[in-house]
C-alpha cells in the first residue's frame, strides 16, 4: 500500500495529479475539506495516518512551538517555473523514505532537501 498524503489547499493541483498518477493516495483539503483550519488539517492527517504536504510555513511554527511529534510534514518551497522539478524531487523523496518521514519536518526546494526530526 502506498503512503497517504494529506495535501493542504495551497498545494498545486499538478503536484497532486503527478503523485496520484504514481499511485499515491492523495487526500486533498481543496477537494474534500475546503477552508478548514491548520489545526483541523493536523488532526485529520493524524487520524488518517497521512503525511501533510503543504506550501504553508505556519505548519513548521505550529509543530515546533507545540512540540507536535506524531505527524510528518513536507513543506514545498519553489518558484512557479520549478513545478516539474519539485514534483520529481518530491516523488524521489517519497519513494526513498516513505513512512520514515513520519515524525519529521521536511523542506523541499528545487535543488535541496532538508529533513529534521520533530523532537
Amino acid at each position: 500500500m502506498k503512503l497517504k498524503i494529506f495535501a493542504d489547499e495551497n498545494v498545486d493541483y499538478r503536484i497532486m495529479k503527478y503523485l496520484r498518477n504514481e499511485g499515491f493516495n492523495i487526500i486533498s483539503v481543496l477537494e474534500d475539506y475546503r477552508s478548514i483550519s491548520d489545526q483541523a488539517v493536523l488532526s485529520l492527517a493524524k487520524e488518517k495516518g497521512a503525511l501533510i504536504l503543504t506550501e504553508d510555513k505556519d505548519f513548521g511554527g505550529w509543530v515546533f512551538s507545540y512540540k507536535e511529534k506524531n505527524i510528518g510534514i513536507i513543506f514545498l518551497r519553489y518558484k512557479p517555473n520549478e513545478i516539474k522539478e519539485i514534483s520529481h524531487t518530491l516523488l524521489r523523496l517519497l519513494q526513498k523514505y516513505g513512512s520514515a518521514l513520519t515524525k519529521k519536518f521536511t523542506v523541499i526546494r528545487a535543488n535541496k532537501i532538508r529533513i529534521r526530526d520533530l523532537l
